[in-house]
């Protein structure tokens, strides 16, 4: 069945084209990362016990190290091998510690199962420390977990939503050690999305906004992907409350983004289109399956057997060769297109054979 109007291109029209016509910035905020401002990953190996029987198997030797190792810090002697229980599953706990955190701050924990436990549903999470690169112990970890899965079996059937093996515990860890970044007389900020336009924009964008003069600016582009700004009478919160609010036009390059595997096309706003002539002829295959029985002779003792016949048709529609005009903008390029009434799937063929034609003038990302 063919299409006239391919609707992901229409979507695009309907976000895009407007950002054409009208100047669309981006807060400073929402553009860069503060260097040296950073969340820092943190991991610990620990146990969920309370399982009722959903825990590991004696075939995870570690598991019951971890348990007889837990029970002598607490004064009870026991050897791994005495231990059978399957309530006690060994998961490790992961996070994230933000920048400018304290001691005393809660933060959410993952806990995820290392063993054959089937669910973590209805555990607890005993004491866990969360390392991080350094070794460092920089919070502990403890509370109910709360899973976000299910599992049902029954009668050899089995039905389930998410895993109930990994689970979190909402505000689980307890920070024992902060991260606050040292004072500096700079700050530098990253892009996100390395561009020297934006760089060069973010720069001027900040000096206009602290009143900044051209023989002393405030802001200076380092590179395409990073701005060093001077600290306001080197207070660090000042200056990033300062620039954060300000807003910058944001630049990039063309780029259209296809997925095969969905159909899906993105086209972006700086994409153009170059004179061009296409020929595009679809093959149509249809393919019809009439079943049929085979009935066993008489006192024959057979059984009846069930077969199908496959008819297939393949036709091939006539190739018309259209010109498509030079497109300057987004709704341009979108209309050109869409004169070629074809399926998505069909422009995503001659979009990848625009590009190998030098036809387009973007960069085509293939997910």
């Amino acid at each position: 069945m063919r299409v006239s109007l391919f609707i992901a291109v229409c979507v695009v029209v309907g976000l895009v084209a407007p950002a054409a016509r009208a100047q669309q910035t981006t807060r400073v905020k929402d553009l860069v990362d503060v260097a040296g401002h950073r969340k820092n990953p943190l991991v610990g190996y620990g146990l969920v016990v309370g399982l009722q029987g959903q825990g590991d198997s004696q075939r995870v030797s570690y598991t019951s190290q971890s348990i007889a190792g837990m029970l002598g810090r607490l004064g009870v002697r026991v050897d791994p091998r005495d231990i059978a229980a399957r309530n006690v599953a060994a998961v490790t706990v992961t996070t994230e510690l933000p920048a400018f955190v304290r001691p005393g701050s809660r933060l959410d924990v993952t806990v995820s199962s290392l063993g054959d436990a089937r669910s973590l549903e209805g555990g607890t999470l005993i004491m866990t420390p969360l390392q991080a690169v350094d070794g460092q112990v920089y919070a502990l970890a403890q509370g109910p977990v709360q899973v976000g899965g299910w599992v049902v079996e029954g009668a050899g059937s089995r039905v389930q939503k998410n895993p109930p093996t990994t689970a979190r515990v909402p505000a689980g860890a307890v920070v024992e050690r902060g991260v606050i970044p040292a004072p500096a007389d700079n700050l530098m900020l990253a892009l996100r999305r390395p561009d020297a336009t934006t760089a060069g924009r973010l720069a001027d964008a900040i000096n206009a906004a602290l009143g900044a003069s051209k023989e002393a600016p405030i802001a200076v582009a380092e590179d395409a992907a990073s701005v060093r700004v001077t600290t306001i009478g080197g207070d660090l919160l000042r200056t990033l409350a300062s620039i954060e609010p300000v807003e910058v036009e944001v630049d990039g390059v063309a780029k259209v983004v296809i997925s095969e595997r969905t159909g899906t096309v993105v086209i972006g706003e700086h994409v153009r289109l170059r004179p061009v002539a296409i020929a595009h002829g679809g093959l149509k295959v249809r393919v019809q399956r009439t079943p049929i029985f085979s009935q066993p002779g008489a006192f024959s003792q057979g059984n009846t057997a069930r077969a199908a016949i496959a008819a297939l048709d393949a036709r091939e529609g006539k190739a018309e060769l259209k010109a498509l005009p030079q497109a300057a903008t987004i709704d341009g390029l979108v209309a050109a297109l869409n004169t070629l009434g074809v399926s998505p799937r069909d422009l995503i063929a001659i979009l990848q054979a625009l590009k190998a034609a030098g036809a387009l003038d973007a960069e085509l990302e293939v997910m």
